[in-house]
């Protein structure tokens, strides 16, 4: 079915294990597949793979003890990290049969192999010369492989896919900060897009880059061979001053009545950075009160250490002293694509639309 319906828009790998992936430009009108093996297949795998490992408790996944030696705390990364990998989309609980008889030939429509960690995770991160795959990771296991693990994270990176996905316990679809992945080369960060947010906004602004198409080129820094920590301690490369001039257009998208019943909305702006733990800050301008129009006129600096993967962060609130502020607006936008100069940037609902009208006036300036 697959054949019949892509037709030659389909990629086919030349072989079983491509040593490296194809270039954008070689996958122009181009669908490639991304999925673990058929089943036999990955059950051969495996087989063969107990056949060679030893039987030790240490070249087993199982249940840590409550309390660890020094000597066993990487273990316990391995261990979660695998323990979390199980609530994978990928698992093979929700993998449909397949016909034994089919499978070479579904196996050779496969451009990127994936796959769940099935040994420790430093192993699974190895970068191996004559094979690319694809490795996922839930929100947790990175999180903790970044402790121990994080420049082998950017190594396989360099070269292999890492997909990361929530965790399985995220039953109300809201989502993780997807900068943990983006820091680490992740090309791959699964969301939940029904999951309005904070975080959702953040995935929202960084693909507003490259003209919105989708994608976005992996800063240069992170496919340095020898990279470095990720602990290190990082110069400033650049400031980014912004000055908040004022807002209008509220009253055409909003109802009088929508922030106070009998009074003018009381407006503030905040205004910061999303990206390394290095550089993200908050700051906000002071309260216009009784204004549609508020003007404020404030300016701010940040110093950005990793610019390329900074997003400016810009909410609009309208102050409530008995209750909880009102939502009146936000917008992220990567900090790579900022243009110097007085700018009217428009803001989005919580759901990531464009408001009709709403517009910040606001000026830019990398010093």
């Amino acid at each position: 079915m697959v054949t019949q319906t892509f037709g030659k828009m389909l990629f086919r790998p030349e072989s079983e294990c491509l040593k490296e992936f194809p270039a954008p430009e070689d996958l122009k009108y181009k669908i490639l597949i991304s999925t673990k093996p058929p089943k036999e297949y990955l059950e051969a795998q495996t087989n063969k793979d107990k056949e060679k490992e030893k039987d030790s408790d240490d070249d087993v996944w199982g249940k840590e003890p409550t309390e660890l030696t020094a000597e066993q705390e990487d273990e316990k990364t391995d261990s979660d990290a695998s323990d979390n990998n199980q609530d994978d989309e990928d698992s093979d609980a929700f993998e449909p049969e397949v016909d034994s008889s089919r499978a070479p030939g579904y196996k050779s429509l496969i451009a990127i192999p994936g796959g769940k960690i099935t040994g420790r995770l430093k192993e699974a991160l190895k970068v191996e010369p004559d094979k690319v795959r694809r490795l996922s990771l839930s929100e947790q296991a990175l999180e903790k492989a970044t402790v121990s693990y994080g420049t082998d994270l950017v190594r396989f990176t360099q070269k292999n896919f890492l997909r990361i996905y929530p965790k399985g316990t995220r039953f109300n679809s809201s989502n993780y900060k997807p900068q943990i992945g983006w820091m680490h080369g992740a090309q791959m960060i699964a969301f939940n897009m029904q999951g309005y947010g904070r975080s959702l906004w953040l995935m929202q602004g960084m693909f507003r880059a490259n003209g919105g198409c989708g994608y976005v080129k992996k800063p240069d820094f992170l496919m340095n061979v020898d990279a470095n920590s990720e602990r290190a301690k990082l110069p400033v490369k650049k400031r980014l001053r912004v000055k908040v001039y004022m807002g209008d257009g509220w009253h055409l998208d909003f109802k009088h009545t929508h922030f106070d019943t009998y009074s003018p909305p009381d407006f503030y702006t905040k205004v910061g950075i999303a990206g390394v733990p290095d550089d993200e800050i908050m700051k906000k301008t002071k309260i216009k009160e009784d204004n549609w129009t508020p003007v404020w006129d404030e300016e701010f600096t940040f110093p950005l250490t990793v610019p390329e993967l900074a997003l400016l962060r810009v909410e609009v609130h309208e102050y409530d002293m008995s209750e909880k502020d009102d939502f009146a607006g936000q917008t992220c936008l990567p900090v790579s694509e900022l243009k110097q100069g007085i700018r009217a940037v428009p803001l989005f609902d919580r759901k990531g639309e464009k408001l009709n009208s709403t517009r910040l006036l606001m000026r830019f300036d990398f010093v």
